[in-house]
């Protein structure tokens, strides 16, 4: 029988630390539960410790996503594993994931511990992590870095204290992929009690060989792999869900493993972590970029339309990809709606799918052809939306290019309709100082970007934004054809997530 490689998913706490990404409880719960469709074997949900906020998303997590084993990050100490333990408390299937570097310069600098000191440390945190759960995860941090001897005794250590996996992490991409086979084949050697326990690797991609270093892993005996949708992690990221689940795929007969992925959400598991994180997807992103399937080359073209296979080695069906472009119009009713909906893979509560209704029947009304694209964007964005302080009930700007650029906004706050106006830089200027001034807010812009959801003169236009508050930073989308008032429902966005995310601050980074 093909072994079988479990898929341990850190898009919601390696994944978070991606720098410019803060995500509140109900956008975590939201990816989570994304990722249970997914079919993924792990959700780390988190690092408990880190902060109340993230406390709170892993014991929602742990509260209502079943089937993934849900696993909380947690050092090598008694109060980050209690912290850890109370959050997973609800979970049907916990894990405790405790970690200790173990190379010579993080024992040196970072720790000021030596080999003897790391090892009592790693085998009280996992028999204090054992005495709550039966699942233990023990990570020798920086592995790839470690002397292998040293190694070797860690990890024998921690299995005879309890650990159900042990995890080899090359924490800051260093390692190349025949050094970390190596390494993978030397510790299932010289540890003798590697049968018992599941093997796994988590693998940075600071020299771009994540993905290429973790099946090379695969190849040498692991049994997990670690990684995040479309490879989101600290500095370069991690290796990427897509790329790692896709090659043992599409290359059975090579790596003859095994894997429990449900592809066919794959595509729609990346766009909606792009699309809460707001970290687009680069077109010539490998599995979920725009061009992944685009052929521009005449030969590649008369090939692919004599033969898909001739320069297609998987198909965009198998991950979830649809290929209706025109679908509805805005004759089209709640039931056709509601069908391509699902079709489309969506399953939304009733209150969602009216949600959403409504807006695609405005959207219908301003623009006359509606793709599969543009019922993804309204839909995430509708969905993901949190209770609204403030609303933008309209606006009007003035601008020229030898003309002060002024905003004028009517919002309604709290219950309580405000107008406000302002002169600008421009009109994105004037319209943000209009809402700050309509709000009582101050926020700093530190990132505007927009990109054309769909093509043409009336493409749907989506605005995303970074605001600082209170030394937090909160991400803003806005979508619309009209570009000036997507800036302003982004801004509105942000403004609101600023006062619905009282409370949560981002966790500390770790590896």
């Amino acid at each position: 029988m093909p072994r079988k490689i479990e898929i341990f998913d850190t898009t919601l706490r390696d994944g978070e630390q991606t720098p410019g990404i803060s995500l509140n409880v109900k956008e975590k719960l939201e990816i989570a539960r994304q990722l249970e469709k997914l079919s993924v074997d792990v959700i780390e949900a988190g690092f408990p410790i880190a902060s109340n906020g993230d406390f709170n998303a892993v014991k929602a997590i742990a509260e209502n996503v079943k089937g993934p084993v849900i696993t909380g990050l947690a050092r090598a100490n008694f109060k980050d594993i209690d912290r850890a333990a109370e959050a997973l408390k609800a979970a049907e299937r916990p894990r405790i994931h405790t970690f200790i570097a173990s190379s010579p310069i993080h024992m040196k600098y970072k720790l000021k511990m030596t080999e003897e000191q790391v090892l009592e440390a790693a085998v009280a945190a996992v028999k204090r992590a054992k005495s709550f759960v039966e699942d233990v995860e023990f990570s020798a941090e920086d592995a790839s870095r470690s002397d292998v001897e040293f190694l070797c005794r860690l990890f024998s250590a921690a299995i005879k204290a309890g650990a159900t996996v042990i995890n080899i992490p090359d924490t800051v991409g260093y390692t190349t992929p025949g050094e970390f086979g190596q390494l993978i084949k030397t510790i299932m050697e010289r540890v003798p009690e590697i049968d018992k326990v599941k093997v796994s690797v988590h693998c940075h991609d600071d020299l771009g060989m994540a993905v290429a270093n973790s099946l090379e892993a695969v190849i040498y005996g692991a049994t997990q792999v670690e990684c995040a949708v479309n490879g989101l992690g600290e500095r370069a990221g991690n290796a990427a869900l897509e790329e790692i689940v896709m090659a043992l795929d599409t290359r059975k007969d090579f790596y003859q493993v095994e894997h429990g992925i449900n592809t066919k959400q794959i595509y729609r598991t990346s766009k909606m972590v792009s699309t809460i994180t707001g970290i687009f997807i680069q077109p010539n992103k490998a599995i979920v970029g725009a061009n992944a399937f685009a052929h521009e080359s005449g030969i590649h073209q008369h090939g692919v339309l004599t033969e898909k296979s001739t320069y297609e080695i998987m198909t965009p069906q198998s991950i979830g990809l649809t290929t209706n472009t025109l679908v509805l119009g805005k004759h089209s009713g709640r039931h056709a709606f509601a069908e391509r909906l699902k079709e489309m893979g969506y399953e939304l509560s009733q209150d969602e799918l009216n949600k959403a209704f409504e807006r695609f029947k405005d959207l219908a009304d301003r623009k006359k052809e509606i793709s599969d694209l543009d019922i993804e964007a309204i839909v995430e964005d509708q969905v993901m939306k949190l209770p609204q302080h403030i609303e933008l009930e309209c606006f009007q700007v003035s601008t020229g290019n030898k003309a002060i650029a002024t905003a004028t906004v009517r919002v309604n706050v709290n219950g309580k309709v405000v107008e406000e106006a302002s002169t600008g830089d421009g009109p994105i200027d004037a319209i943000y100082k209009a809402l700050e001034r309509a709000c009582n807010m101050n926020c700093k812009l530190v990132d505007y970007s927009i990109r054309s959801v769909t093509a043409g003169k009336d493409a749907l236009g989506e605005v995303t934004v970074r605001v600082e508050k209170d030394g937090r930073t909160f991400l803003g989308r806005g979508l619309s054809i009209d570009i000036i008032e997507a800036s302003a429902m982004a801004y509105t966005n942000a403004m609101n997530k600023t006062i619905w995310n009282n409370g949560y601050s981002k966790p500390r980074e770790v590896d």
